[in-house]
């Protein structure tokens, strides 16, 4: 029995598909958006635009595409994962040529409408390629040097074109979430280690090609680097950011200053403070129980997500819904100890909460996937 026809026989079909809906992932994913738009609201010091407006249209719009993707059998996504991920690598392609720059990175195609972001399409069709490769590939080829090589090119080309940009803060989550996806698929521990050993190497080479011909970062990236290390050694330079983000988050204490009194973000200490920082004015203005609010929100995000792979029979299915929550969990993961100076600042928003288009939509039609392999598991018939 072939692979459609087993599940055309164990899966809901019609409008019967409503019910088997991942609703509490559903509510979850609004809650997150909510607090998103009450930020953005009080970062416009009480007014729904210039952010909170487009981005509750843009919510709206990506809660539909997140239904509309559920309800299409996951085989089908399986069997476009490899046109997506052609037509993500086309896209950074033309960004490297045609591309918008902002902030003095060129990451953009102007679409009119919006901004696109290729490298945020990237992220989500690259764990949908590898889940696909995985579900294709032989399990017992699955730690061989020759199959282990394929899955590794193709996470290293986008993400070199993503470094390219430069964008170091998303080549790492391309990196890392595709990893993810290979560990899960079950690819020996020996060759993390390798890998473990490599990146320390690299690291050294990095730090040892400053100042040199052969430099590996852009200048901007050492700066990062160095105010992560020690952010009092430029106060008022590139240490600024960090600083007064942590005076910030520092000032919230416990129950935070109250809704828009706080002191950073209304005077505009915070830089990007509806971007990139968003979380500090959440904890300035609500404090560290608001801070942890929104954590156990993205903590339950990723739970459901990893219950419903465990629960997923379906190989594909399994490891991409893997794939989406362990990219989840590095976007708020990484942008969270950004801003309290745990991690270098490498610009990585805050999912579902920090302004932008193309990472809200992009989010949700990856959670479109996750719904789609939800609905569409194999289960046992009554």
């Amino acid at each position: 029995m072939s692979y459609l026809e087993h599940n055309l026989k164990t899966v809901p079909t019609g409008l019967s598909k409503i019910l088997f809906v991942n609703w509490a992932l559903v509510v979850l994913l609004t809650a997150v958006a909510c607090i998103g738009f009450i930020m953005l609201y009080s970062n416009a010091g009480g007014a729904f635009n210039p952010w909170a407006a487009p981005q509750m249209k843009r919510f709206g719009v990506g809660l539909g595409l997140m239904l509309m993707i559920g309800m299409v059998p996951i085989w089908f996504w399986r069997n476009m994962a490899g046109v997506g991920y052609v037509l993500s690598l086309v896209l950074l392609l033309v960004v490297e040529f045609f591309g918008d720059v902002g902030m003095g990175a060129q990451r953009w195609i102007d679409l009119g409408f919006m901004r696109l972001q290729p490298s945020e399409l990237m992220k989500i069709t690259l764990v949908m390629l590898l889940a696909g490769y995985y579900d294709w590939l032989d399990i017992k080829k699955v730690s061989h040097p020759l199959w282990v090589a394929i899955p590794v090119f193709l996470i290293l080309l986008p993400t070199a074109l993503v470094l390219k940009q430069p964008d170091l803060g998303t080549s790492l989550l391309l990196v890392f979430g595709g990893a993810i996806v290979m560990f899960a698929a079950g690819v020996s521990w020996w060759y993390f280690g390798a890998i473990a050993a490599m990146g320390g190497t690299l690291v050294t080479f990095v730090f040892s090609s400053r100042g040199t011909p052969w430099q590996l970062l852009k200048d901007y990236q050492y700066r990062r680097i160095d105010t992560f290390l020690d952010p009092s050694s430029d106060p008022l330079g590139a240490g600024y950011h960090i600083t007064q983000s942590k005076i910030a988050l520092g000032s919230g204490g416990w129950t935070g200053r109250g809704f828009m009194q706080g002191t950073q973000s209304r005077l505009n200490f915070l830089p990007e403070k509806h971007t990139d920082f968003i979380f500090t004015t959440l904890a300035e203005e609500f404090g560290f129980l608001g801070g942890i609010s929104l954590l156990m929100l993205y903590a339950g995000i990723v739970i459901f997500c990893l219950i419903s792979a465990m629960n997923n029979k379906d190989r594909f299915g399994a490891l991409v819904t893997i794939g989406i929550a362990a990219t989840f969990f590095l976007f708020f993961a990484v942008n969270m100890s950004m801003v309290m100076g745990l991690a270098p600042v490498v610009g990585v928003p805050l999912p579902m909460v920090s302004y932008g288009g193309s990472a809200m939509l992009v989010l949700m039609v990856a959670f479109g996937i996750v719904q789609s392999a939800h609905i569409h598991r194999p289960r046992t018939k009554s």
